[in-house]
């Protein structure tokens, strides 16, 4: 019988089986643009503007399949993740960039689980230190499986938030015209005028989430009534989603495979494309 990567009980198939929070892709892409090399890599590498949300829900594809999925699926998609990988590099101010440099790929790797944890929490329920240890130590497994060195991974979940207090305090992060770029397509994507209002209240949360620090760099305003609106959104949604049946609640490794339409993780898999 073929094995999953994780067991059906881990802290990471818990708390990422959750379907919303695949509604956190936005703030994570918004967390990495904000890194000037890595923002760089994504504007001059990838279709971001004509396919913004295809982009975003092919990494996300990968990441559940490696989650959710078996070992031999985690295998496939991380060899062609690692394999576009290889072609991404190049240099912006006068400083050279790869997606295979350990350090760009240790903060792609932090926005994911710092994401997977705030969504968590806010919009499905609190979770125990234990747990949170428990997904960390289990995504810096992830972490591996996209090629990501050991060496340097924070060893526990303090040092790993030790790790994004420094990048977040020390300069590291800079919002540049390549990250801004990026934010306008997440944030005003070409949409028909039935879907504007869900996508103004997902910018709430994408925006609303985003550490003060990056959203006042971004310029995205952020006033008590947007924080209010919010705060209501989210206890709406922690309210609602125990009502919801599984089918509708939660990924089903099975979804990827089946690319079923019915299905969130089915959805996002047939979107994707990939």
């Amino acid at each position: 019988m073929t094995r999953a990567t994780f067991a059906r009980d881990s802290a990471i198939r818990r708390i990422g089986g959750e379907a919303v929070l695949m509604l956190g892709g936005g703030r994570a892409l918004l967390m990495q643009a904000a890194h000037p090399l890595v923002g760089a890599g994504i504007v001059e590498h990838s279709r971001y503007a004509e396919e913004p949300w295809r982009r975003l829900a092919r990494t996300m594809v990968a990441l559940y399949t490696v989650v959710h999925g078996t070992k031999e699926d985690a295998d496939r998609v991380a060899a062609r993740v690692r394999a576009v990988h290889e072609r991404v590099a190049g240099a912006t101010d006068g400083r050279a960039y790869s997606a295979l440099d350990p350090e760009l790929q240790l903060w792609v790797h932090s926005t994911l689980v710092d994401t997977g944890l705030v969504m968590y929490e806010t919009f499905v329920g609190r979770l125990e230190e234990n747990e949170r240890e428990a997904f960390y130590a289990e995504m810096k497994i992830v972490a591996r499986v996209f090629g990501v060195p050991p060496r340097v991974l924070p060893r526990t979940l303090d040092d790993f938030r030790a790790y994004q207090r420094r990048c977040l305090e020390t300069g590291e992060l800079v919002v540049t015209d390549a990250a801004r770029a990026v934010a306008a397509t997440v944030l005003e994507p070409p949409l028909p005028l039935a879907l504007r209002p869900a996508a103004r209240v997902l910018n709430l949360a994408t925006v609303g989430l985003l550490p003060p620090q990056l959203r006042e760099q971004y310029g995205l305003g952020w006033t008590t009534a947007h924080a209010t609106a919010f705060r209501l959104a989210a206890g709406s949604v922690r309210r609602t989603l125990p009502l919801l049946p599984a089918r509708v609640r939660l990924l089903d490794p099975d979804d990827l495979t089946a690319r079923r339409r019915d299905r969130p993780l089915g959805l996002l898999a047939a979107f994707a494309r990939y």
